[in-house]
């Protein structure tokens, strides 16, 4: 048996202080150390992790709130009363996720660091240290950043088919009977897609989560305030919805700032959130010149 186990995720684990049987996978919420000795994860995560984990959380609820509002539209007076059923069970699985993880009943978590893109597919590093045989060594080495996603994706399917149905049905009289149902059907497309997505491309999302938000909230608030022709503060405060919206891509665009910055350096980081407010400023203030009617007159008057 040699003293140093290959690849980069095989390990020895320790019991009662000395080290038991040959290399392979360390357990659950344990992780090898350089020299290659299996240890328990005992950090608690960095500001970065809760960032994730809280990007991950709200794809779900975003997603459900969309499809609430595409859905119910302006037949049905219980979108707002919808909103807060979706926020309720959201909130509700990561609670009961948070409770469930180790250590249970506790709201905090312990985890292993994210060292590289790597920790997040231990499969494709299982080593063959004589080109034969393969050491099966995959685990969670990112405990539990990957695990206790799919576990909160779970438990939001679960509380909306036990909550939304009765509740749409009592609430939802302006619809129809297939029409009121649509956003939970919605929702039983993107729950696999969401699960799919962490399962393959977790590693990837951990690292790209803050230009993502930065770049779809950016882009979605442009949509937006096009489609719903506003061109000037006055029709922006002219209904209270169009400033609901604004507040929460402002809340986005300080999420994603505060994601890339990690505000490792307060002094430093903290003025970038008054760029939050720029993207909106600046579609204000030249929407008037770029508006489509205007520049196809003016191209043909020939100026």
């Amino acid at each position: 048996m040699s003293s140093t186990c290959p690849g980069l995720y095989c390990g020895r684990t320790v019991i009662n202080e000395s080290l038991e049987g040959d290399c392979g996978v360390c357990p659950r919420g344990q992780r090898t150390n350089l020299e290659k000795i299996c240890t328990e994860c005992s950090e608690s995560p960095e500001l970065y992790d809760w960032l994730y984990l809280g990007f991950m959380a709200m794809l779900p609820l975003v997603l459900h709130w969309f499809f609430i509002e595409w859905y119910s539209g302006k037949k049905s007076s219980s979108a707002l009363f919808q909103h807060v059923t979706a926020l309720f069970e959201c909130t509700v699985a990561a609670v009961v996720t948070l409770l469930l993880n180790d250590p249970i009943g506790d709201l905090s978590i312990r985890s292993c660091e994210v060292k590289m893109l790597s920790d997040w597919y231990t499969m494709l590093y299982n080593p063959s240290p004589d080109y034969v045989t393969t050491l099966h060594c995959t685990q969670e080495a990112v405990f539990p950043l990957y695990t206790i996603v799919l576990i909160y994706y779970a438990f939001c399917l679960v509380f909306m088919m036990l909550l939304r149905p009765l509740l749409v049905k009592k609430i939802a009289c302006g619809l129809g009977k297939t029409d009121r149902f649509k956003s939970i059907y919605a929702a039983l497309y993107f729950f696999p897609i969401l699960t799919v997505l962490q399962a393959v491309g977790g590693g990837l999302l951990y690292y790209a989560f803050p230009y993502i938000i930065l770049v779809l909230s950016l882009v979605t608030l442009a949509v937006y305030m096009s489609a719903s022709e506003i061109q000037s503060f006055k029709n922006l405060v002219a209904k209270k919805k169009r400033l609901v919206v604004l507040f929460s891509h402002w809340l986005l665009h300080a999420y994603g700032i505060i994601s890339i910055s990690r505000l490792d350096k307060l002094g430093q980081d903290l003025p970038l959130l008054a760029l939050v407010p720029g993207p909106a400023l600046f579609y204000l203030l030249t929407a008037r010149f770029t508006e489509p009617n205007r520049i196809l007159s003016e191209g043909g008057n020939g100026h």
